[in-house]
């Protein structure tokens, strides 16, 4: 009985091992997205796989929409409007990618609709004058969503 028990907790130390190991890789993968600057992930774009870029793209995407929103709710109307740019060059780069690999396409589509919704919430909380560049940012964001959804259910195929 005795080396059974001590098999046992061997196992379970190596199991408990392996658990850690498996946590803290992933916090290490996950966590430089999250720490990085958007500058810092602009610049890793290019040495990004064509699959992977997608996700690099959206993770710009929306963390200059939270500074768009963030710019808004401050008045400062011009960085604002500088952010909103790259919320739709970034979404529009997030379609080409996926488009072109293949790949996320439907978590693309996704996170373009979320952010469309949320640039309508913004929308809703500034002024008549400033509501144009908004507008006409969610028309793009819904030209990607129909790329997208071209993409992925394209007519004639059956």
């Amino acid at each position: 009985m005795r080396g059974a028990e001590q098999f046992v907790k061997r196992c379970s130390a190596i199991a408990a091992a392996a658990l850690i190991l498996l946590l803290a890789a992933v916090a290490a993968y996950a966590a430089p997205a999250a720490q990085l600057t958007v500058e810092e992930m602009k610049s890793r774009l290019s040495s990004t796989s064509v699959g992977d870029k997608p996700h690099l793209c959206l993770a710009i995407a929306e963390r200059q929409l939270e500074a768009t929103d963030k710019l808004y709710n401050a008045a400062q109307i011009e960085q604002a409007q500088s952010t909103l740019t790259d919320v739709v060059a970034y979404s529009e780069l997030a379609r080409d990618y996926a488009v072109q690999s293949h790949k996320h396409q439907k978590q693309t589509e996704i996170a373009v609709r979320n952010m469309a919704r949320r640039l309508a919430d913004i929308e809703h909380l500034v002024t008549h004058d400033e509501e144009e560049p908004i507008q006409a940012a969610i028309k793009r964001l819904q030209h990607v969503r129909d790329d997208l959804l071209m993409a992925m259910f394209p007519k004639g195929k059956q």
